[in-house]
């Protein structure tokens, strides 16, 4: 069904997802992409918060196991319901928009040798009937040449979502795994919204442990706080 939806998009043009004005074969029309809501130019350069200076006091307190962080977007109307689109209603064709802004925004990042979705637990991935970090994934990979590889998540943890953010880390504590050895590889760890960003920290720490010599984020949106 997918690929027929696809088909028809690219024949005969399709209307934007927020207005409903033509928009070719692209789900957003050139109007309200450019409105979206883009992160602050001056944030910090690991974890992508507002920032005055080039790394925010709470990285240089307490430095996270990732270098850097790619994001694009706020993640704030109409993106938080676009994301909530792809997630909880199944509108995969926004997973090719959010991997063409991911590809064109990393022009200017260091290349990776790895792109690795954030791994949802079985028993979500069968309730959900797939992970949107692995459709933006497999797009990007297509698109860059850069190799997607594939990690699991082990405990079935609750959702970061319905936790205060001083408790998300601690529920994500080694729930993840990888039998791969990076021998200094550098790995980008890819999902759709970093909030806190204790999963990516997380997955960032076991692929240290797997030998990688570089873990950076990329994430289509950013919850950001205030400065």
């Amino acid at each position: 069904m997918n690929n027929c939806i696809n088909f028809i998009q690219n024949a005969f043009g399709a209307d934007c997802l927020l207005c409903g004005a033509y928009s070719g074969p692209e789900n957003l029309c050139g109007d309200c992409l450019d409105h979206l809501p883009h992160l602050p130019e001056k944030r910090c350069r690991i974890c992508s918060n507002p920032s005055v200076s080039p790394i925010c006091g709470a990285c240089l307190a307490r430095p996270p196991h990732f270098s850097r962080t790619l994001a694009i977007l706020s993640y704030e109307f109409p993106v938080d319901a676009l994301m909530q689109s792809l997630k909880y209603q199944g509108n995969l064709a926004l997973a090719s928009t959010f991997a063409k802004m991911l590809v064109e925004a990393s022009k200017g990042f260091p290349r990776p040798d790895f792109i690795m979705p954030v791994p949802m637990h079985p028993a979500k991935l069968r309730e959900r009937g797939f992970n949107q970090a692995i459709e933006i994934g497999k797009i990007a990979s297509r698109k860059t040449g850069i190799a997607m590889i594939e990690s699991r998540k082990i405990r079935d943890t609750p959702s970061q979502t319905s936790l205060p953010w001083k408790e998300r880390e601690k529920n994500v504590r080694d729930a993840f795994a990888c039998e791969l050895k990076f021998d200094s590889s550098h790995v980008a760890v890819l999902d759709d919204v970093m909030t806190t960003g204790s999963t990516i920290n997380e997955l960032a720490r076991m692929l240290h442990g797997q030998g990688a010599g570089e873990v950076s984020a990329w994430v289509v949106a950013r919850a950001v706080k205030s400065i």
